[in-house]
């Protein structure tokens, strides 16, 4: 079979290019030759109406002077100004379309003698009517001169257009010519590209098979591939979730680590406080100043300890349930933040895990706002439906363009997985400049 194919090739591809080469040189051929057929005939055509309109021309000056010469009415001479006028330069785009033609430019200054002694003759009757010597413009007007040089006018006229019908009638002749010879060139072309195409049938068949081949083997490694990205992509998504549920873990250790042991060393400090207060009893008030700023102090570390065990673990999920924990984050965000919040939530039949997803991306979203949203206002909403919940967190900040977020943007991606993980779909809806800001919304399902 390979001894076969190799002289097949060997002939097929020269034959191609051999074929190719003499249809590209039979179309520029025909398409230069064409292209100056189409130009003679165009130039022809202007040829034809210049001398065409120089003869109206001619023919609406003779009007416009006699009705003068015949009622003295200026009125007449409007058109005849106007056709002496346009004479002049008829003649001169006739002169530029004749230059490269030396025998027909001899008849166009013969024609063009005639002309000027035609106008000359008008315009001496003209002046005569316009000066009252009645007899001499009479004089001109009953000669032959004007009406033999109008004929020789008309006569050079006709030589000049049919000289532009001949050049027209040659350029379509070539232009023929080189339709005639593109189809003899399209003829060869399709003949050899048949030929070629039947030794490139020959030879496809010889490589179906080792294509094929190859395809089986690549559809082997390609299934392979993708059974490793799913195995590597679903171990991935399980360490993602061990470390968050080890990170909410350590987070609860932490935050009862805190409560209970920063917590009472805080509130010892703060009794010990208060006892030498009362046993000072005014006697020094400079003490008694410092003893209270130390109060104010130990409240506003026991106040920072109890925020800071809430971001680490809301106790109040676990107390007060779902709602409220997120009423009072929206009411804690918005003392610190300045923004208004208002919020929308309805009692949800959820698990712990599931709650506590809700509460992070809440919070989460509220964080990002804080951060980068410059909004003034902000609505959470929390809605129960027969067998999912959903929950919106929505600005009305400068949003940000969806795909300028990064992968190192872990925010967002920490947010999805949640959802994800918890068997939900997480959506965002933003767009940079625009008033109606960030929009985060989540489906999440109840039987968790």
């Amino acid at each position: 079979m390979k001894r076969f194919a190799i002289p097949k090739m060997a002939i097929s591809l020269p034959l191609a290019v051999l074929a190719a080469a003499i249809l590209i040189f039979i179309n520029e051929a025909s398409f230069r030759a064409s292209t100056h057929a189409a130009a003679d005939i165009e130039e022809a055509q202007q040829t034809r109406g210049a001398v065409n309109k120089l003869l109206q021309h001619m023919l609406d000056a003779e009007t416009g002077q006699r009705g003068y010469l015949l009622t003295g009415d200026p009125r007449y001479l409007e058109p005849y100004d106007a056709a002496t006028a346009e004479i002049n330069q008829n003649l001169d785009a006739l002169r530029q379309l004749f230059n490269p033609y030396k025998d027909q430019l001899t008849e166009f200054d013969t024609m063009s003698r005639h002309v000027s002694r035609k106008l000359a003759e008008m315009d001496l009757s003209v002046r005569m009517r316009k000066e009252g010597n009645e007899e001499a413009w009479k004089f001109v007007l009953t000669t032959d001169v004007g009406k033999e040089h109008m004929e020789a006018i008309r006569a050079q006229s006709a030589k000049l257009a049919a000289n532009s019908s001949s050049r027209m009638e040659h350029g379509r002749v070539q232009i023929r010519n080189s339709l005639q010879l593109s189809r003899i060139g399209v003829a060869i072309m399709a003949l050899a590209g048949l030929l070629a195409f039947y030794m490139y049938l020959l030879q496809t068949q010889a490589l179906l098979a080792a294509g094929k081949r190859e395809q089986e083997s690549l559809q082997r490694e390609r299934d392979l591939l993708d059974k490793q990205v799913r195995e590597r992509t679903a171990s991935l998504a399980e360490l993602a979730t061990h470390l968050q549920n080890v990170r909410e873990d350590e987070r609860g250790h932490l935050a009862r680590e805190l409560h209970d042991e920063l917590g009472a060393l805080l509130t010892a400090a703060k009794l010990d406080v208060a006892r030498i207060k009362s046993r000072l009893a005014g006697n020094l008030p400079e003490a008694a100043e410092r003893l209270e700023h130390l109060t104010s102090t130990l409240n506003s570390g026991i106040a920072l300890k109890r925020r800071i065990v809430e971001d680490l673990r809301p106790s109040s999920l676990s107390h007060l349930g779902l709602v409220a924990s997120l009423e009072i984050l929206a009411r804690e965000f918005e003392e610190r933040s300045g923004l208004v919040i208002t919020t929308d939530l309805e009692a949800v039949e959820l698990g712990g895990s599931a709650q506590l997803t809700v509460y992070r991306l809440v919070q989460e979203s509220l964080t990002n706002m804080g951060k980068y949203a410059q909004a003034t206002e902000a609505k959470i909403s929390l809605h129960s439906f027969d067998s999912y919940i959903t929950v919106e967190v929505k600005d009305n900040g400068k949003g940000f363009k969806l795909d300028s977020v990064g992968p190192g943007s872990h925010g967002l991606a920490g947010m999805r997985h949640r959802v994800e993980a918890a068997g939900g779909r997480l959506t965002v809806a933003s767009t940079e400049g625009s008033a109606s800001g960030t929009q985060i919304s989540a489906v999440m399902p109840k039987n968790l």
